[in-house]
């Protein structure tokens, strides 16, 4: 006769307590914070008491509302630069020219050996070339143009140079997660055309890395200081400097500003592809 055997009993495990992930956190956390609760507590003490006219004199403060708007104009632009050349480019390699790969990522990541201060004497050196006698054609007058102090073009290309390789890393990172090939073939055998086997199959796949190089583009804008200043323009960064230098209040009041507005458009982002995510799962 087969012996029946009684099962053993289940040995309740506890969960291991990870006690170091929490001290981890807790010097993150610490490392973020002391700096930034140190420079609140600067910006708000007065040998009167504690005053916060740093943060409530910002809005009348001469140049703070042109160079911000400056700033934010001229990072929208970088970015519609960038992903525009960028997008159809990566793209296009992936689909015809694989072979190509290697090139792109050389040339799209060369901007990282390229100091800022030696990209930025380059292109001083490239806007001061051009005799006299060309003052009236086009040509002359495109210089003229790029460097105007309204909205200076000359600092997007310096932006898009710098942010480059940040934003094809993103961009291949999200491209190297999506088959492409066979999502434009799919269209394509559905009767799309190419435009719309792009815009309707391929860039929603692309939703999260095109957020991320976004974010990352502005960031950068936001932070930018050496090419600005070198040039003589004054955006949002360079503005900051040259108020440090009568008003260390008002400075620090407008740094903490700018940390937590990017902190802010970087949950914004993060929200908007969890939820791009959660829709296509549900779907």
């Amino acid at each position: 006769m087969a012996q029946l055997t009684t099962p053993a009993p289940a040995v309740s495990r506890r969960p291991k307590v990870r006690w170091w992930r929490g001290v981890v956190l807790l010097l993150a956390g610490l490392y973020f914070v002391v700096p930034l609760a140190a420079s609140f507590w600067f910006s708000i003490d007065d040998p009167q008491g504690i005053s916060f006219e740093a943060y409530t004199g910002l809005l009348s403060a001469p140049g703070f509302l042109d160079s911000l708007w400056l700033t934010l104009g001229l990072a929208v632009v970088t970015v519609l630069v960038l992903l525009l050349l960028l997008v159809p480019a990566l793209i296009a390699v992936r689909l015809g020219s694989p072979r190509l790969r290697p090139v792109v990522d050389v040339l799209c990541t060369l901007p990282l050996v390229v100091p800022p201060v030696a990209l930025t004497a380059g292109l001083i050196g490239v806007l001061r070339w051009g005799p006299d006698y060309l003052m009236d054609t086009p040509f002359f007058q495109t210089f003229v143009f790029v460097q105007d102090p309204d909205f200076p073009l000359v600092l997007v290309i310096a932006y898009v140079l710098m942010a480059l390789p940040l934003a094809y890393r993103a961009l291949d990172a999200g491209l190297r997660s999506v088959d492409v090939r066979t999502l434009v073939e799919a269209a394509r055998n559905c009767g799309a055309s190419w435009p719309r086997a792009v815009f309707t199959v391929v860039l929603p796949n692309l939703r999260g890395a095109l957020l991320n190089a976004s974010f990352l583009t502005l960031a950068l804008v936001l932070g930018e200081f050496t090419a600005a200043s070198i040039l003589g323009f004054q955006p949002f960064p360079v503005w900051i400097y040259s108020v440090g230098n009568s008003q260390a209040h008002m400075s620090v009041a407008v740094s903490i500003l700018s940390l937590l507005l990017t902190w802010l458009l970087l949950l914004l982002l993060a929200t908007a592809g969890r939820e791009r995510r959660t829709k296509t799962a549900t779907s």
